[in-house]
């Protein structure tokens, strides 16, 4: 069962931001910059967790993932389009 998580990251370092993008990219269905709409199952939860703990520096930079609630709607501004469960998804 997939579930739908926002990832967001603030990372100091040009080199370590380059590869969390990469990272985050590998999982992400939509996002901005540096905040990322994930549907995620619990084994690509933790897989993404521990790709991230193997980039960041802890004493420097932050990571965040936040489920959220299904049962809520999710509301959008402007331009932005609403997280979509696709009917497919690629990880590699």
């Amino acid at each position: 069962m997939r579930r739908l998580y926002v990832a967001a990251y603030d990372i100091s370092a040009p080199r370590r931001l380059r590869a969390a993008l990469h990272v985050l990219k590998g999982y992400a269905t939509g996002g901005q910059k540096s905040v990322f709409e994930c549907f995620l199952t619990p084994a690509e939860r933790a897989a993404l967790l521990a790709e991230v703990r193997g980039v960041i520096e802890v004493s420097e930079d932050s990571f965040l993932l936040v489920r959220l609630d299904a049962r809520r709607a999710v509301h959008t501004l402007g331009i932005a389009v609403p997280p979509a469960d696709p009917p497919f998804f690629y990880h590699g």
